[in-house]
């Protein structure tokens, strides 16, 4: 029984040791100013791509804009103002 104790014992201590030798590499690491770098580089790439995806869905929106006002075109009818209210302008 006394054995068994002192394995288990054991293995807490191994794990502190493991968690310490941890922690302090990821102290040493955050003091270097690596981890900050790397993270200021990952939220560049973020917002780069960010900005990609904002210009792509500008440019299918302006050409779904233009798709439907020369398709009004066709059939006679006159596109709406801009940011007029939808339906024929009074209440019923």
């Amino acid at each position: 029984m006394l054995s068994g104790i002192a394995a288990k014992a054991a293995g807490v201590v191994v794990t502190g040791v493991a968690g310490a030798a941890v922690y302090d590499g990821v102290k040493r690491i955050a003091r270097s100013g690596a981890f900050r770098s790397a993270t200021v580089a990952v939220t560049a790439w973020g917002l780069k791509g960010a900005r990609a995806a904002e210009t792509g869905a500008e440019k299918v929106r302006l050409a779904t804009a233009d798709v439907l006002s020369e398709a009004r075109e066709r059939i006679g009818e006159q596109a709406p103002v801009p940011g007029a209210p939808a339906g024929h302008g009074h209440d019923h």
